[in-house]
């Protein structure tokens, strides 16, 4: 299978996880558009679920689908978030998300829900020697984001890691996510204590959220040339 061929397989093997009466976080991003896709079809077909998506763009996706949308306001707890990510490191389900630029959505959304079911294709599978390779992105305020950023290289620097830092730029301007923000996307190549980075990142004055997703993933569906395989923490 292509890649996204084994990407439409991961989301199609994540409507198991969706019952009828469920409500429903919807990820962002290429993969998690082959599930909103996926549960659209079974919508039109029946299926009965309240879903609250994790940025403008997966909104936009599913309510043209005619899948019933909510907001975490309204629906401040939810049964199931089916969601990408960039990076899988299988043991502890530790994750990269926010490539899409999404990451502070889809962490409030998938920490609001009982269970949260990553959907991916095998390159994005990664072992303790790869995992970091791809860029770390960090949601920072635009007020004073020169200094966060001295600050999250003197954090990335204290646990022996270095790398470039880089503000996301688009069509020639600052990239800025759907709260305002600006995405910090770190550079590090290799990052060998994800969970005291994590834990280091979100303390510093400035930072809205960093895109490791730690102790939040209860189960990864990844599609090879073989099947999906099921990976849980």
């Amino acid at each position: 299978m292509t890649p996204d061929e084994q990407k439409k397989a991961a989301a199609l093997a994540a409507l198991d996880h969706v019952a009828d009466g469920m409500k429903v976080g919807l990820g962002t991003g290429s993969t998690a558009n082959h599930f909103i896709d996926a549960l659209g079809a079974r919508v039109r077909q029946g299926l009965k679920v309240i879903c609250v998506p994790t940025s403008i763009a997966s909104r936009q996706r599913a309510a043209a689908l005619g899948i019933p949308l909510a907001t975490l306001e309204e629906e401040p707890s939810l049964d199931v978030t089916v969601d990408g990510a960039d990076e899988i490191l299988p043991r502890g389900l530790v994750l990269i998300k926010g490539g899409g630029g999404a990451l502070t959505r889809e962490k409030i959304v998938a920490a609001s829900s009982r269970k949260m079911v990553v959907i991916a294709d095998a390159s994005k599978l990664m072992t303790a020697q790869t995992f970091g390779r791809f860029p770390l992105p960090v949601e920072i305020l635009p007020f004073g984001a020169r200094a966060t950023i001295r600050k999250i290289k003197a954090a990335i620097d204290s646990l022996g890691m270095s790398g470039e830092i880089i503000v996301r730029q688009t069509g020639g301007k600052d990239f800025i996510t759907d709260n305002g923000g600006l995405i910090a996307d770190c550079h590090l190549g290799h990052i060998t204590r994800p969970t005291e980075l994590a834990d280091a990142l979100i303390r510093i004055p400035g930072v809205v959220e960093q895109g490791l997703f730690t102790s939040i993933a209860t189960v990864a569906l990844v599609a090879t040339g073989d099947g999906v395989e099921t990976i849980t923490p």
